[in-house]
């Protein structure tokens, strides 16, 4: 349940949604990121397998 925020709730509400939308920015930031470290990872691999 929610509980009764009083006048503040704009703040308090505010705040969750900043925090919320940031915790999704860094967490596809990180996605991303990790989707480009594999494709250069297995570029690499490729590469070695190539010399062999």
């Amino acid at each position: 349940m929610m509980p009764d925020l009083g006048r503040y709730a704009v703040e308090v509400l505010s705040a969750y949604g900043v925090s919320l939308v940031l915790l999704a920015g860094t967490v596809g930031w990180y996605w991303l990121r990790a989707r480009a470290v594999r494709a250069q990872l297995d570029a690499v691999e490729q590469r070695q397998e190539r010399k062999r």
